[in-house]
C-alpha cells in the first residue's frame, strides 16, 4: 500500500479564461499535517475544492486515499471530512442535532451516532453545550463544532480551509490545540491558511502557493534554514539612496525595498548594523529604525513571492472567478 494519502500531479483549474490553479504537483504522507500557505486568491481554496470533488479539474490528476478525484468521486467523499472557510452549521439547531444529521447522511446507525457524537464533542470541549442552540455559540465555538462535524464519520483525511479566519488571536490558539490533538489519532490533515504563524506552528510540510502556482515546498524549519544568516530591516524614507550606498559596500545583497523599508539577508548582522548607521549618518539619511532577526516564515514568503502576505477577507481574484463561473 502507498505511504501517501494524497497525490497531485499537474492539477489545473480555469474559470472563464482565468487560471486559478496552474499545474501544481505535491504529495501528502498518511498522518501528515500539510499546509497550503498563501494569500486569498492564490488558489488554495480552488485546490481544496478539486481534491474534495466539489470542482472538476481542467487538466492533471489527483488521488485522495487512493481514489481518483474524477473517476471515483463518491469513494473520495466517503473517506474525507471538510471544514469549509464559510460557516455551514445550522444555527437554529443544537450542537447534538447538527452532528446527528451529519451522521445520518453518512449512514451511521443510532448507536454509532450517539457514541461518536460524545467522542467528538469531548475532543473539542463542547460536551456541556451539546443541547444548546448553536445561535448562542461564539465564533470560536462554532468553528470547534465545524471541526467536530467534519470528524463525525471518522474520515481518513480532514480538510481545513482557513479554519481560524476572522477569529481573535486567543481563540485561534485554542483551535490550534484541537488541531494538534488530531495528530495523535493518525488523521491526515490538509490545512489552508494565510496566517504565517499558523502554518509555522502546525504544519510538518508547507507549500507556498501564489497566483495559482506552488513556488516552494518543504518543512517550515528547512525553509527558514535555507534563508541562512539573519535578516536586517531598516526603516527610512530614503530607501533607494541608502540601498545604493550599502550595495557599493557589498552590504545589501538581494534586498526587498518598499517606500519605507529595506530588508536583506546578512551573515554577520550584528557587526553590520553599526556600519550601516555610520554610512547613513554620513549621507544625511535619517534612519527611523533598524532591527535584526532570525529568518521567519514571513521572510521565506517574501523571498519567494516578492511581497508580504495580504491580510484580507475572501474576495480575491480566485473567489471572484469562482463566483462568476457558478453564475453568482
Amino acid at each position: 500500500m502507498s505511504d501517501y494519502a494524497i497525490k497531485v500531479d499537474r492539477l489545473t483549474k480555469k474559470f472563464n479564461g482565468f487560471t486559478a490553479v496552474n499545474g501544481i504537483s505535491f504529495a501528502v504522507r498518511k498522518g501528515e499535517l500539510f499546509g497550503l500557505l498563501g494569500p486569498n486568491g492564490a488558489g488554495k481554496s480552488t485546490t481544496i475544492y478539486m481534491l474534495t470533488t466539489l470542482l472538476e479539474p481542467n487538466a492533471g490528476m489527483a488521488q485522495v486515499n487512493g481514489f481518483d478525484i474524477v473517476k471515483q468521486a463518491e469513494k473520495v467523499r466517503e473517506s474525507i471530512g471538510i471544514v469549509f472557510q464559510d460557516a455551514t452549521v445550522d444555527t437554529r439547531l443544537t450542537a447534538y442535532d447538527n452532528l446527528d444529521i451529519h451522521g445520518r447522511l453518512y449512514g451511521m446507525n443510532v448507536d454509532a451516532r450517539k457514541t461518536r457524537i460524545q467522542e467528538v464533542l469531548e475532543l473539542v470541549e463542547l460536551t456541556d453545550w451539546r443541547d444548546k442552540m448553536v445561535k448562542t455559540f461564539s465564533g470560536g465555538m462554532r468553528r470547534r463544532l465545524e471541526i467536530a462535524r467534519g470528524l463525525m464519520h471518522t474520515p481518513k483525511i480532514l480538510f481545513l480551509d482557513e479554519p481560524t479566519l476572522g477569529l481573535d488571536p486567543q481563540t485561534r490558539r485554542h483551535i490550534w490545540s484541537y488541531i494538534e490533538k488530531l495528530r495523535t489519532q493518525g488523521i491526515t490533515i490538509i490545512l489552508t491558511t494565510h496566517y504565517l504563524e499558523e502554518a509555522d506552528y502546525l504544519c510538518e510540510q508547507v507549500a507556498i502557493i501564489d497566483q495559482g502556482k506552488i513556488v516552494v515546498l518543504d518543512t517550515p524549519r528547512n525553509l527558514k534554514a535555507k534563508m541562512g544568516g539573519s535578516i536586517i530591516s531598516i526603516k527610512t524614507r530614503e530607501t533607494k539612496k541608502l540601498c545604493e550606498l550599502l550595495s557599493k559596500k557589498n552590504m545589501c545583497k538581494d534586498p526587498r525595498i518598499s517606500e519605507i523599508e529595506i530588508s536583506f539577508k546578512a551573515e554577520n548582522g550584528g557587526k553590520l548594523i553599526p556600519k550601516i548607521m555610520e554610512i547613513a549618518q554620513k549621507a544625511g539619511i535619517d534612519v527611523e529604525g533598524i532591527e535584526m532577526h532570525v529568518p521567519s516564515l514571513e521572510d521565506v514568503y517574501i523571498h519567494y513571492t516578492g511581497s508580504k502576505i495580504r491580510e484580507e477577507k475572501a474576495g480575491g481574484s480566485e473567489m471572484t472567478a469562482m463566483r462568476r463561473f457558478h453564475g453568482h
